[in-house]
């Protein structure tokens, strides 16, 4: 398993997560099997939502003699009222919830304690000057959580969050299908029919997953799998099927991303999902399925798939494009981007202009260009 610094957090994930939403539709003790058996995996990240009883005993009951493996996502805001889940800020009954979190997880602390579900800038608003906001910042001073959190699917919401100063990082739902939607404050919109004239990755999300890279907010992935519709040509927007190693990988190159968050009914899926970390470029390989799709296409668009290599002097070409993308964002260089851009030793001034790269790139992109465009925006 790999793992990666989750922003400014400095907690290390494994690229690979656990998204506990399906626990409760299966007995206690198979689910904490579950999670064991994605523990002897090298899983560490699992998000924790739910307010059902039964989900957390699982995870609790899971955990136990083993906290200190676990990174562990909390929910504020999420709540059990009447034997349903409710979302709400409503501090009568957030309190409560989340003293029932630590309870049912067998925990004094959960490491990211998420601000949950906020994809209405009306909803955000609220947030911002009320108790609920102020019990959360109690909460991190507390020790009760270690880091301040957000989910959203919306692109906006995580763009105000990042440049909140207090949310630390995201969870967030990505995947081919959703990154070419508009924002929207309604999650069904992003599952509905999907335009035959969409193109490419929406600029909305595509400048929050720049923003995150250049402000070290780390992203955990929700809806990698879109609920299972790309396995399908059927179902899947595109018209033909994506693996699982192909959406994880698509997932992971996203800039600011740490880890994909999985929902898992059995030992199996796991073993899936985890297969990405031995899988080989051509079977992580989501860019020929995307530039062969009969419906969609990224044309002209660097997802940073790595298609382009190897280059004949040895620039990472997709690392340069992400830089070069995260530079032209800002009126100037923001001094990290140009710290990680000459911290790659080999930068867009050695391109020789060969464009071998050009006739191995799914999406048509000028490389020799954006190079010659990069070289000149960093000075170098």
């Amino acid at each position: 398993m790999n793992y990666r610094k989750l922003g400014k957090t400095g907690l290390q994930v494994s690229e690979i997560g656990f998204g506990g939403e399906w626990l409760e539709r299966h007995p206690e003790e198979d689910g904490v099997a579950l999670i064991k058996y994605a523990a002897q995996k090298g899983i560490n990240v699992i998000d924790c939502w739910m307010a059902d009883p039964k989900s957390r005993d699982i995870i609790g009951k899971a955990m136990e003699g083993n906290r200190s493996h676990w990174i562990v996502q909390g929910h504020i805001g999420s709540t059990w009222q009447n034997g349903q889940y409710v979302r709400t800020r409503d501090m009568k009954y957030v309190v409560p919830a989340f003293e029932d979190l630590l309870k049912r997880l067998r925990t004094d602390y959960v490491d990211l304690g998420m601000i949950h579900y906020v994809d209405a800038r009306e909803d955000w608003d609220k947030i911002l000057n009320s108790d609920f906001l102020r019990y959360v910042k109690e909460l991190k001073e507390s020790g009760k959580i270690r880091h301040i959190g957000l989910s959203t699917h919306n692109p906006v919401i995580a763009k105000l969050a990042v440049e909140s100063g207090f949310v630390e990082m995201l969870l967030f739902s990505i995947n081919p299908a959703f990154d070419m939607r508009p924002a929207t404050e309604e999650i069904d919109d992003l599952f509905g029919e999907y335009d035959t004239a969409l193109s490419g990755i929406d600029p909305e999300r595509a400048s929050l997953y720049q923003l995150c890279e250049e402000k070290e907010i780390g992203i955990t992935v929700m809806k990698g799998y879109f609920g299972g519709k790309l396995f399908d040509a059927k179902t899947s927007p595109f018209g033909v099927a994506f693996t699982p190693e192909q959406c994880l990988h698509y997932a992971l190159t996203r800039p600011g991303v740490s880890s994909v968050l999985c929902g898992y009914d059995t030992k199996e899926q796991v073993d899936a999902a985890v297969a990405y970390e031995t899988a080989t470029d051509k079977e992580k390989d989501y860019a020929s399925v995307i530039a062969s799709a009969p419906l969609h296409s990224y044309r002209g668009q660097c997802t940073y798939c790595g298609h382009c290599k190897p280059c004949p002097v040895n620039i990472d070409i997709a690392m340069v494009n992400k830089f070069y993308d995260l530079a032209t964002q800002q009126p100037t260089v923001p001094e990290s981007v140009r710290s990680h851009y000459e911290a790659l030793g080999v930068t867009a001034s050695a391109c020789i202009g060969c464009r071998g790269c050009e006739s191995r790139c799914p999406f048509g992109v000028a490389i020799a260009d954006r190079m010659k465009k990069t070289a000149e925006v960093f000075g170098k």
